[in-house]
């Protein structure tokens, strides 16, 4: 590291920082604005709306969208050393554009480093409260798998439940089967069960059982039995920000549990888990096509290479939402979904770099 490289990473973390500071303050500003009658209404004290909230909020924010206020303040700074022929005299020195580039990659490395870091263990716990604090006093983010819930409880179990009432917590026309090398061996038909949260277990109402050998069947019925199974209500009711409080470790038990269960939501698990590993790498694609359009020395300087930075940026965002639509409503796999942003623009970045090293 010379000291060109350190006055390069001294601009670029200098003017991230700031810009990141500058958008979040604006932010607040229009959140507050946005829920300050619930804050009234429910009374909340200040100190729990700044430590609670806030001091939750900010991380969560600034992370979800680090890289394009990385591609915004590269393109910021850049273009401003290329306005005043600091480019130039550097390259005019006999660095090529090559190792120009090698301040920048650092620079860049460090933040994707720090939001892999933060996105996977540090702002999970704090998502908590702040969802605690958002479902306790703005909304409630709970949905509800209300009818006909097909699941695998255990490997080779499996239930089938025609509706569920989450208030009474009582599920309807209940299915239980049990399959041993594919085989059924029992199979158990219930009106209804009900959950007791103090024995933690479920009492089968109404219920026949039919149990399958080799020279016959066995029936039993009855009108209530207790059970304990791989189930919960909340399993039926849980909040769609559940991914959000989770650790990466974390987050793949679950979605290997949720797997075996072959949940609907899954597919938005695995989304939430493949863009903390993509955002990070979009850190160092933006990067590199911010450096290669605003090294450049164009007459409209600043204002044309800011124009096209945050056209680029809307482009990349709805990439990736549609990339992410196609994997839930379709069968494409939600790792490509949340990749393709960043294969188009790594591809986008080489004939920019190209372009700009001759």
């Amino acid at each position: 590291m010379k000291k060109l490289d350190w006055y390069i990473v001294k601009k670029f973390l200098g003017t991230f920082f700031f810009a990141l500071a500058l958008i979040l303050l604006i932010v607040i500003v229009f959140d507050i604005s946005e829920k300050i009658d619930d804050f009234l209404e429910h009374e909340i004290r200040i100190k729990s709306i700044i430590f609670d909230y806030y001091f939750n909020f900010i991380p969560y924010f600034g992370n979800l969208f680090s890289p394009l206020f990385i591609f915004i303040s590269v393109i910021f700074f850049t273009s401003k050393m290329a306005g005043d022929t600091e480019i130039i005299a550097i390259l005019n020195s006999g660095m090529s554009f090559k190792r120009l580039l090698k301040p920048f990659m650092i620079s860049a490395v460090i933040l994707g480093f720090l939001s892999f870091i933060l996105g996977n263990f540090i702002i999970p716990p704090s998502n908590s409260e702040r969802i605690d604090f958002t479902n306790k006093y703005l909304k409630n983010k709970r949905y509800s798998r209300a009818k006909n819930i097909h699941m695998q409880i255990l490997p080779g179990q499996y239930m089938y439940m025609e509706s569920f009432n989450s208030k009474r917590e009582i599920g309807y026309k209940f299915t239980l089967e049990n399959f041993n090398d594919g085989k059924l061996t029992s199979k158990l038909k219930s009106d209804y069960i009900q959950f007791d949260s103090l024995t933690q277990k479920w009492t089968i109402h109404k219920y026949e059982i039919r149990e399958f050998y080799k020279d016959g069947e066995q029936l039993s019925s009855g009108n209530k039995i207790d059970t304990t199974l791989n189930l919960h209500p909340t399993d039926f009711t849980k909040r769609t920000s559940l991914v959000e409080t989770m650790n990466l470790f974390e987050l793949n038990k679950y979605i290997n549990e949720e797997e075996m269960k072959g949940s609907e939501q899954l597919v938005y698990h695995k989304i939430e888990k493949h863009k903390r590993i993509a955002f990070p790498f979009a850190a160092i694609i933006l990067t590199l096509i911010a450096v290669s359009i605003a090294s450049r020395k164009t007459r409209g300087g600043i204002g044309i290479h800011l124009g096209i930075g945050i056209l680029m940026a809307f482009t990349y965002i709805l990439f990736m939402q549609v990339s992410t639509t196609f994997a839930t409503n379709s069968n494409l796999s939600a790792a490509l979904a949340v990749w393709i942003p960043n294969i188009l623009y790594m591809i986008l970045a080489g004939i920019l770099l190209y372009k700009a090293n001759d």
